[in-house]
């Protein structure tokens, strides 16, 4: 349980994106990566403490409807919009994903179609996941490894580096300051890359949903959440201060921030070795990403949110149908980005990362109204706390709020914003279908939301962070990745 904590929060965006938010607030976006990370820290914690008192299946998709059960109405919306978001979100990151797996093995086989890449992918994890429980968290303790030990390496290498206990090497503090200060865009930046360091920490709320399935859900869970607070600010904040000490901010070789570190250091075959590392990452996403979105789609199923066929298990144990169901719409998506990359699928990468911040105001605002039922109820539940409650809680809410509102004053996140907003208000028709016609017709409504309101430009595409993608036309295709393979070619 604990790894695949790990393994959510340690996303391709760290290794490859991360060098965005250093571009724009220079050596301080140790202090933007900081920010963001205690609030999803607190996040987790809450998150964990209604994981321990009362574990269920589709995790905070249930707590929305328990937070608001003295309220029927508000109770069904609020489940079928986290539900139904949080699925989104999962199945747009399988497509974004298989799509990026196939730039970064076309780095050592470029003659290869993408496409073809693309679909082996996706075909290979698809069987994973159908096969057992078992062969998900297997194979995601293996990813995770992976991804845990190269932070690990990292972290103990350029540590040493850094602090001159390399042979014939100094310490190596002044790119901190050296290139025009600590933060030499001024602090509206640092706050600015803030907002886009949040995407980088979405996955580790996985570990609830797997909770479910756990021998001990309570016991694991409260391990595993407390082991992820411990680590995330090192894994991310060390690492990220570590790479500013070693790379110049306002150099090119920025860009790709961990390559870039480890030539610095003079180790060898740098571009290879961040190559595996980061498709061991974007692997990882993938696997969990057909795993989060089909236990959300089979607790959907649970209360007439989704069709019940969906909720069919096979003699394994596996929801075959939610997990199918999945994969489909990651094939379209992948067909989408090669044939429409300026239309639909540029709406898909724009909106998802705005959900996944709605989805987390929900588990705030989720964990403040039970805990005051928990303590009403059955106080001996609460066998894993949230901090200084309500304090913090309303701090998290305050600042994830505050995430959407300052997108609003970014021009590079107004879009994502906006279709995020889109397809939370898409929802809303397929909600009323759903209490006043039934199910059928509220799938039809919940299935527009994956639809653009209007056609976007390929100019207006940027990088997203959470998953290590960038998005550009050139002549009939989008390619992941490309930029960063081809550095790395060079290099």
């Amino acid at each position: 349980m604990m790894m695949i904590a790990f393994g959510g929060v340690i996303g391709a965006g760290l290794f490859v994106g991360s060098g965005v938010v250093i571009k724009a607030a220079g050596p301080a976006a140790v202090v933007s990566f900081a920010i963001t990370g205690l609030l999803i820290v607190l996040v987790m914690r809450m998150l964990g403490e209604m994981a321990v008192a009362q574990p269920a299946v589709g995790s905070f998709y249930e707590y929305a409807r328990l937070a608001w059960s003295d309220r029927p109405l508000l109770s069904a919306l609020a489940g079928f919009l986290t539900g139904w978001m949080y699925w989104y979100f999962w199945v747009i990151v399988v497509a974004l994903e298989a799509v990026a797996g196939a730039g970064l093995v076309q780095f050592w086989l470029p003659a290869v179609p993408a496409w073809l890449i693309s679909l082996a992918v996706l075909v290979s994890l698809t069987v994973t996941n159908l096969v057992s429980v078992r062969s998900f968290g297997e194979f995601e303790f293996w990813f995770a490894s992976i991804k845990v030990a190269a932070i690990i390496l990292f972290l103990a290498a350029a540590g040493a580096y850094v602090c001159g206990l390399w042979p014939g090497v100094a310490p190596r503090i002044g790119n901190l300051t050296a290139h025009g200060g600590f933060a030499p865009n001024g602090w509206l930046p640092v706050l600015t890359g803030a907002v886009a360091a949040t995407g980088f920490y979405f996955g580790v709320e996985i570990v609830a949903v797997a909770a479910g399935e756990a021998a001990e859900p309570a016991r694991a869970v409260a391990r595993a959440t407390n082991s992820v607070i411990t680590r995330v600010l090192l894994f991310y904040v060390g690492s990220i201060l570590l790479v500013v000490c070693l790379v110049p901010w306002n150099s090119a070789q920025i860009s790709t921030p961990y390559v870039s570190a480890l030539h610095a250091m003079r180790i060898p075959g740098a571009a290879h070795i961040m190559n595996a590392v980061v498709l061991t990452a974007v692997l990882s996403a993938l696997n969990s990403g057909l795993y989060a979105s089909s236990r959300m789609l089979f607790a959907l199923t649970r209360r007439g949110d989704a069709p019940h066929a969906l909720a069919k298990l096979a003699g394994n144990g596996v929801p075959v149908r939610a997990i199918l169901l999945g994969t489909l719409f990651g094939y379209a998506a992948v067909v989408m980005s090669y044939v429409s990359p300026t239309t639909v699928f540029a709406f898909l990468v724009n909106s998802y990362g705005t959900v996944a911040v709605f989805v987390y105001v929900s588990i705030a605002i989720s964990q403040l109204r039970l805990r005051v039922r928990f303590e009403r109820e059955d106080p001996a539940r609460l066998g894993l706390r949230m901090w200084a409650y309500p304090y913090l809680t309303y701090v998290a809410i305050a600042g994830m709020l505050g995430i959407l509102l300052a997108m609003a004053f970014i021009p590079e996140q107004r879009i994502p914003l906006l279709f995020g907003v889109i397809s939370l208000g898409l929802l809303l028709p397929g909600f009323a279908a759903r209490k006043r016609f039934g199910l059928a017709l509220s799938i039809v409504f919940a299935a527009a939301a994956l639809t653009p309101a209007a056609p976007v430009s390929a100019a207006s595409l940027s990088f997203h962070p959470g998953v290590s993608v960038y998005w550009f036309n050139r002549g009939s295709a989008s390619r992941a990745l490309h930029s960063r393979n081809e550095a790395n070619k060079r290099d």
